[in-house]
């Protein structure tokens, strides 16, 4: 398996109400909001996005009968997680990939942010997303930005609005299944990057995949989060119906 370059950028997670999870965010994590797309309406959706060092922390809520986000809800007996998104560097060639393995494409769109300053590029974004019902667990989106360190769902202005008082950066995500070897390989496939065991190594993260014990089945089901001070390391924080593990 050819392994290419492809790190997590950003996770989803789904909420019945934005207002009590946004607050949680900010309080218990220590976060703050850095983007509201207007966009999102065009989906039935509202939602905030949070950095967390340069990756991003999401919250989408339905506002209207019918959304991919209100099924995961319903599937799923309540708030947790949605979508995990990986960031590479040729969206293209995987594109063509993920269709040669047998995964169909949901979703292809992208957006370009305007110039903020004189002399200064808009930064442009272009993400694919896979059906749910062949990756398994979560909606997976691959994206390139660029440049690299832009990331434009979050807007151009989210460097502003990173705090490290409680987190400082995101490691791991967990997803669960009832059979979790079976969803490890169907998003190796997908990500093109080898399973080894119950793991998938990105460039600066690791995805794991545990066993659903707590009658959700498959999901998103936690993430690992630096901690800022070391004396935390261990703790957990539960938000949005997602375990974030402090390490």
């Amino acid at each position: 398996m050819t392994v290419s370059s492809m790190r997590l950028r950003q996770i989803a997670l789904v909420a019945a109400e934005l207002r009590p999870v946004e607050q949680a965010i900010i309080d218990r994590l220590g976060l703050e909001v850095c983007f509201r797309d207007p966009g999102l309406a065009a989906f039935g959706l509202r939602h905030g996005l949070y950095p967390i060092g340069d990756h991003i922390l999401e919250v989408v809520v339905p506002k209207q009968p019918g959304t991919t986000a209100g099924r995961y809800l319903d599937r799923r007996g309540g708030d947790g997680g949605y979508m995990v998104l990986v960031q590479v560097g040729d969206v293209e060639a995987e594109r063509h990939r993920v269709l040669d393995a047998g995964f169909r494409i949901i979703h292809d769109g992208g957006a370009t942010q305007p110039t903020v300053a004189a002399g200064e590029q808009p930064a442009r974004i272009r993400g694919i997303h896979l059906h749910p019902k062949d990756v398994g667990g979560a909606i997976l989106s691959i994206d390139q930005a660029d440049p690299p360190g832009s990331w434009g769902w979050a807007g151009y202005d989210w460097e502003y609005h990173r705090r490290d008082d409680v987190v400082t950066d995101l490691v791991a995500v967990e997803l669960q299944a009832d059979d979790p070897a079976d969803l490890a390989d169907r998003w190796a496939k997908a990500l093109g990057r080898p399973a080894d065991g119950a793991r998938i190594e990105l460039d600066d993260a690791v995805i794991r995949f545990v066993a659903a014990t707590d009658g959700r089945g498959d999901g998103l089901a936690a993430a690992d989060l630096v901690a800022a001070e070391r004396s935390r390391a261990g703790e957990t924080i539960e938000v949005c119906g997602t375990r974030f593990n402090l390490v």
